[in-house]
């Protein structure tokens, strides 16, 4: 069911059949939308500027793709409001894809370290020559207690850590595995796999579920791809090992 869109076609004040008509279908598809099914984008289109809402507000679990032509960019494969909107399927295909590296970099990256679908990934293209880095946080570090406290969520953020870590210990047995913990102040979390990555801002106050994502792809230009992995790799320089 998606009451998202039945809520706003109630707000609207308008009925299924007069839906049905403003966007040009049979009142039958809008019935099928309203028990869940996703309308083509045309459709979507139609109904976000009927209802008088953002695409997002009806079906956020779709990424938003950005089509404003002062912001289109070949490097840009989706946007998403929110990181818990991501689609599993999207996280498993870009580590499924890895052929030379896979690189991640959070505070604690816990909701991936709690799938054991993707662990299992991340342990098989190990297990396939793909180097595996992963960066998380040092949860003695000043900076994770503002974290924490920025999120308010305060000492969690450490203990969220602690737990990811146990969590990524069987994988940390497989050659081309590197697990390691900076203290660097974090602006996004970065997860990488070959010439994609997905790039999740740190918001003050908001935590990292709840922010944004964006789904960059490397287009051989010198863009965001490259300022994203340049940052990786700074923050690379100042690890500890564990």
């Amino acid at each position: 069911m998606n009451d998202l869109l039945r809520r706003a076609i109630a707000h609207a004040r308008l009925t299924q059949a007069e839906v049905a008509d403003l966007v040009g279908v049979d009142t039958k598809t809008v019935r099928r939308w309203l028990a869940g099914r996703t309308p083509y984008p045309r459709h979507r289109a139609s109904l976000v500027q009927i209802l008088g809402v953002n695409e997002a507000d009806l079906w956020p679990d779709l990424p938003m793709r950005v089509e404003h032509p002062e912001f289109r960019t070949p490097e840009i494969v989706a946007a998403y409001p929110h990181r818990w909107a991501v689609p599993r399927t999207v996280w498993q295909q870009l580590f499924e894809g890895a052929r030379v590296q896979i690189d991640i970099l959070a505070y604690a990256g816990l909701f991936l370290a709690e799938d054991s679908g993707l662990l299992n990934t991340l342990a098989d293209r190990a297990r396939a020559g793909v180097t595996v880095r992963i960066l998380l946080g040092n949860p003695e570090s000043r900076r994770i207690a503002e974290r924490g406290e920025a999120e308010g969520v305060g000492d969690a953020m450490a203990a969220k850590i602690r737990n990811a870590l146990v969590l990524y210990q069987p994988i940390r047995e497989i050659d081309g595995v590197e697990l390691r913990l900076h203290d660097t102040t974090l602006y996004n979390s970065i997860y990488r796999a070959d010439d994609e990555l997905l790039a999740n801002p740190h918001i003050l106050g908001v935590p990292a579920a709840q922010a944004p994502v964006l789904h960059i792809r490397d287009t051989g230009s010198d863009g965001m791809f490259t300022t994203y992995t340049t940052s990786f790799e700074a923050v690379e320089r100042t690890i500890v090992d564990i």
